[in-house]
C-alpha cells in the first residue's frame, strides 16, 4: 500500500472497531457450518472426502486472510489475538492449523504499517522534535510493526545504531474501548460469569495491557530482565536508550540477527539445542528465581546470532519486555509448591497444593480429575527427570485437553441444554501464565527442542526467590 493510502491511526471508536470484528462472522461461521455438514455426511467416497476437505481448505485460507486484513488494520487486541492463534498449536480450527498459521504468522512482525507521518507526529510530540532532528538518521518505514507500534531503524546523535519503536497514534483508546466491549459482555452474563471470577480476570488483562501502552514501564522491565540474565553471555537484552524514550517512543540497541522462522529451517540441530537451552533458561530462571513472568513469548520476539567461526556458539537476543507480569511472593510460593511435590512424587501433598493454590475442588467428580490432569501435562517437562521432546503434538494437547474435557461437562450426551461446570477459583495474577505455557510449547515445537528440562530448571525450582532489581513485587490479589 503507497504511503498516501497508509491510515494514519488505526479505527479507534468503540462501535466501528466492534464492526468490524462483527464482518468476520459471517466468515467463521461459513466454517464452522461446513465442517458441520461434513460430520453429519456420514460415509464418503474416498473422492468426496477429498473433494470437501479441499473446499474446507479453501475457506479455512478465506476466513484467515480476512482476519489478517481485519486484525492488521484494527491493531491493538484483536491483533494480538491474533498472533496468539498464528503460533500456539491448539488455537487455530482442528484440522486446518497449518492453513490458518501460514497466513496469520504476518501478523508477527509485518502488520500492515501506518503512514510514516504518523510516526513523526508522535516521536515530535513525546521527544520534542520530528525524527529528522532528533536523531542523526531515521528510516521513515518501519522494518516491523505489531500489535501497538512500529519500529524504525535510526541513528543517534552519538552514532549508536538503534531501533525506534513508535506508538500508533490513538491505540490507547484503542485498547481502552476493546476493554470496555469485553467489560459489558461481562456485564451481561453477570450473574453467572462472577461464579467464575470473570469481572477478576478482566481486571487482570485490563492492568497488563494498559501497562503495555506505557513504553517507560518497558524501559524499566527491559532493564530489570537485563539484570536478571546479566551473567549469561547466550541472552541478549537490547540496552534501552533512556533519553530517547518516552510514554509512547521506547529506543533500544539495534539487534542484527537471524529470525525464527528462517533459524527453525536452517539451523542445525545442535545450533537448535543451544537455542532451546537459552530459551527455556530466559523464561523460567526469570519465573523461578525472580517471580516474573515473561507472557509474550511469540517468535517475532527473537533473533538468534550465530558466530561464523564457532559452529555452536548461538546467542539468543530478545526484543519486547511490555507485556511482563511480577508474581507476589505467596504466587511464586505457590508454583514451587506444586512442582516440588510432584518431584518428590507426594501424591497427597500434590493434591492439598492443587487445592490452596489453585483452588481446585476435590469434590467437584467431573472438573477435578480434568483439572489435575491438565496441571500434569504442561508440567511434564518442569518434574521429568529425562529429556522432554517438544513436538506439534504435544503443544497441541497443552490446548485440546482441556476444550476436550470442559466439551464433555458442558455438553452432555443426549442433552440439548449445556450445563454450567463448578467454578474454580484460580488466582487472579496465574491468569497469563497459560499464555506462556501454551506458547513456549509451541515455539519450542518449531525447534523440535529435546533436552532434560527437569534437570535445567531445578535450582530455581528448589532456591529461594530473588526480588527483581527495578521491579516492585505486589501483594498477593
Amino acid at each position: 500500500m503507497s504511503d498516501d493510502k497508509r491510515p494514519s491511526r488505526p479505527p479507534t471508536g468503540r462501535f466501528g472497531r466492534l464492526a468490524k470484528l462483527g464482518a468476520l462472522a459471517p466468515k467463521a461461521a461459513s466454517l464452522a457450518i461446513a465442517g458441520v455438514r461434513k460430520r453429519l455426511a456420514g460415509e464418503l467416497t474416498e473422492d468426496e472426502e477429498a473433494a470437501q476437505r479441499a473446499k474446507l481448505l479453501v475457506e479455512a485460507r478465506k476466513t484467515a486472510e480476512a482476519m489478517l486484513k481485519t486484525l492488521g488494520e484494527m491493531k491493538g487486541l484483536p491483533l494480538k489475538l491474533g498472533q496468539m492463534a498464528s503460533y500456539i498449536d491448539g488455537l487455530a480450527p482442528p484440522g486446518y492449523e497449518e492453513k490458518f498459521q501460514e497466513v496469520l504468522k504476518k501478523l508477527q512482525a509485518k502488520a500492515p504499517p501506518l503512514s510514516p507521518e504518523a510516526a513523526v507526529k508522535v516521536i515530535t510530540e513525546e521527544l520534542g522534535g520530528p525524527p529528522q532532528e532528533v536523531f542523526d538518521g531515521f528510516e521513515s518505514e518501519p522494518f516491523a510493526a505489531a500489535s501497538i507500534g512500529q519500529v524504525h531503524r535510526a541513528h543517534t546523535k552519538n552514532g549508536d545504531k538503534v531501533a525506534v519503536k513508535v506508538q500508533y497514534p490513538g491505540i490507547d483508546k484503542a485498547i481502552e474501548n476493546d476493554l470496555k466491549t469485553v467489560a459489558l459482555m461481562e456485564q451481561m452474563i453477570a450473574p453467572i460469569g462472577r461464579r467464575y471470577q470473570t469481572k477478576e480476570g478482566l481486571d487482570e488483562i485490563r492492568r497488563v495491557f494498559m501497562a503495555e501502552i506505557d513504553y517507560r514501564q518497558e524501559a524499566t522491565a527491559t532493564d530489570a530482565f537485563r539484570e536478571m540474565h546479566a551473567g549469561d553471555p547466550r541472552i541478549v537484552i537490547p540496552e534501552v536508550h533512556h533519553a530517547y524514550t518516552a510514554k509512547r517512543v521506547i529506543t533500544s540497541e539495534f539487534i542484527e540477527g537471524i529470525d525464527y522462522e528462517t533459524f527453525c529451517k536452517t539451523a542445525p540441530w545442535s545450533q537448535r539445542m543451544v537455542a532451546t537451552r537459552t530459551i527455556w533458561t530466559f523464561m523460567f530462571r526469570a519465573l523461578y528465581e525472580y517471580g516474573v513472568l515473561y507472557a509474550d513469548p511469540h517468535p517475532g520476539n527473537y533473533r538468534f546470532i550465530v558466530d561464523p567461526h564457532k559452529q555452536d556458539d548461538v546467542r539468543v537476543a530478545f526484543l519486547d519486555f511490555g507485556c511482563i507480569r511480577v508474581m507476589s511472593d505467596k504466587m511464586v510460593a505457590g508454583m514451587k509448591r506444586v512442582l516440588r511435590a510432584k518431584i518428590a512424587h507426594d501424591e497427597p501433598e500434590f493434591e492439598r497444593a492443587l487445592v490452596d493454590v489453585y483452588g481446585f475442588d476435590p469434590t467437584d467428580a467431573e472438573g477435578w480429575p480434568l483439572y489435575k490432569a491438565y496441571t500434569e501435562h504442561v508440567m511434564q517437562p518442569l518434574v521429568i527427570d529425562e529429556p522432554f521432546l517438544h513436538d506439534r503434538g504435544n503443544a497441541r494437547e497443552n490446548v485440546a485437553l482441556i476444550v476436550r474435557g470442559e466439551r464433555k461437562i458442558v455438553w452432555k450426551k443426549g442433552e440439548v441444554l449445556p450445563n454450567l461446570p463448578k467454578p474454580i477459583h484460580m488466582p487472579v495474577e496465574h491468569t497469563f501464565v497459560n499464555r506462556l505455557q501454551w506458547g513456549l510449547a509451541s515455539v519450542l515445537a518449531g525447534l523440535e527442542a529435546d533436552y532434560n528440562f527437569h534437570q535445567l530448571s531445578l535450582p530455581w525450582i528448589m532456591g529461594p526467590r530473588k526480588p527483581p532489581k527495578g521491579l516492585e513485587v505486589p501483594p498477593p490479589m
